[in-house]
């Protein structure tokens, strides 16, 4: 199975590469394979020439941080371990210096300059609540920038991204992560046995559609999809089972849909705003304030804070939902009561027709003998 974005790989190091370096500043929405990606460079440069720093799940306080972020790095600094006891930082801001020291002067084995893969980068505002920490994004920045060694940097806020580099160092190399084509879909997926050629890039062009590019859809359908498709399954018959009750994808659905809501303001209204998006988009802004009985002005707050997170997007002033599968999984999810099996089937099947070519959707829903589909529920071993 072919990792995704491997053309952006050889993108990446070439800007590490150059001369002087470039800060690859690798930004995607959920899904997307921004983490499969700095894995993959880890595994390219080598375990003592990098490291790899999961932001998102490290930062807490600044110590603790400094400590984690010391406590796994192969580098050295002046001459010594940066895994080696130091005394407790006397404060948060103290820390904090230390974090930038170390990022600034490490050096890799043959003091040679280190690589920093920092994935969710945006996250270390977490510190910006700290005594003496009100600009910690623009200092690690400006650190970065400085420093001899090189980075990449990721985040799935792409307007958070854009807005904070606006006026960064040229250096800082944005790059967003493309939809995977459905060459690139058909080459992820898994082994299926004697599958002739033509049925597996079938397979690739409808499991591309269905997951919207996105590397962790594709990856799960295909998955779903090998694992029934010896008892005559099919990528919506896998959609299907994935998004009912407690299959993966409802799960990862619902998960980063928490995740951003609550890296934004107005929670409740936000939700109200994607629930009445799920049930019809684009709409205007003046439709949207309709529908949610609260004033425009009010209104445009709510949606540019959903766009802050990037679960919608807006063009020519109309909005819509950023991912569709999110929209999907809003429809099913979001109501008091659990879909029932059948529910979710006829909502996959609609999202299917939307989006395949008529002629494609209906082989999908089809079984190798031509006949229509049971949609019961389906399990996956």
């Amino acid at each position: 199975m072919m990792a995704p974005h491997s053309g952006l790989e050889r993108r990446v190091l070439a800007a590490l590469d150059a001369t002087p370096t470039r800060i690859p500043v690798v930004i995607g929405g959920c899904g997307t394979g921004r983490t499969t990606l700095l894995h993959a460079l880890g595994d390219r440069l080598g375990r003592d020439q990098s490291q790899y720093v999961d932001v998102e799940r490290a930062a807490s306080t600044p110590e603790r941080f400094q400590q984690a972020v010391a406590a796994a790095s192969p580098f050295t600094l002046n001459g010594q371990s940066v895994a080696a006891p130091q005394d407790a930082a006397v404060s948060a801001r103290a820390a904090f210096d230390r974090t930038l020291s170390m990022v600034a002067r490490a050096r890799a084995t043959g003091d040679r300059p280190g690589t920093f893969l920092f994935d969710e980068i945006l996250e270390l505002r977490t510190f910006e609540s700290f005594p003496g920490l009100r600009h910690v994004l623009r200092e690690i920045l400006h650190a970065i920038a400085e420093s001899g060694n090189r980075f990449v940097l990721t985040s799935r806020y792409v307007a958070r991204a854009h807005r904070l580099l606006r006026d960064g160092d040229p250096r800082f190399e944005v790059i967003h992560l493309p939809a995977l084509t459905a060459a690139e879909a058909t080459a992820m997926l898994p082994p299926m046995g004697d599958t002739p050629v033509e049925d597996r890039e079938y397979l690739g062009r409808t499991i591309q559609a269905l997951a919207d590019g996105r590397a962790a859809y594709v990856r799960a359908l295909g998955d779903a999809t090998s694992a029934i498709s010896g008892r005559g399954g099919d990528p919506i018959s896998a959609l299907t089972a994935l998004l009912t009750g407690e299959g993966a994808l409802a799960n990862w659905c619902g998960y980063r849909y928490e995740l951003r809501l609550h890296k934004a303001r107005g929670y409740g209204a936000l939700k109200a705003i994607l629930e009445i998006l799920a049930d019809e988009e684009p709409l205007t802004l003046t439709e949207v304030a309709q529908r949610l009985h609260r004033t425009p002005g009010s209104t445009k707050d709510y949606l540019s804070w959903l766009e802050d997170v990037d679960l919608i997007v807006s063009r020519q002033k109309r909005y819509s939902f950023a991912d569709p599968v999110t929209r999907l999984w809003v429809r099913l999810h979001c109501r008091p009561v659990p879909p029932s099996v059948d529910e979710v089937a006829r909502e996959v099947q609609a999202y299917a027709m939307a989006r395949l070519p008529q002629a494609e959707t209906a082989m999908a829903m089809a079984t190798a003998g031509g006949e229509r589909k049971d949609w019961g529920i389906i399990e996956i071993d």
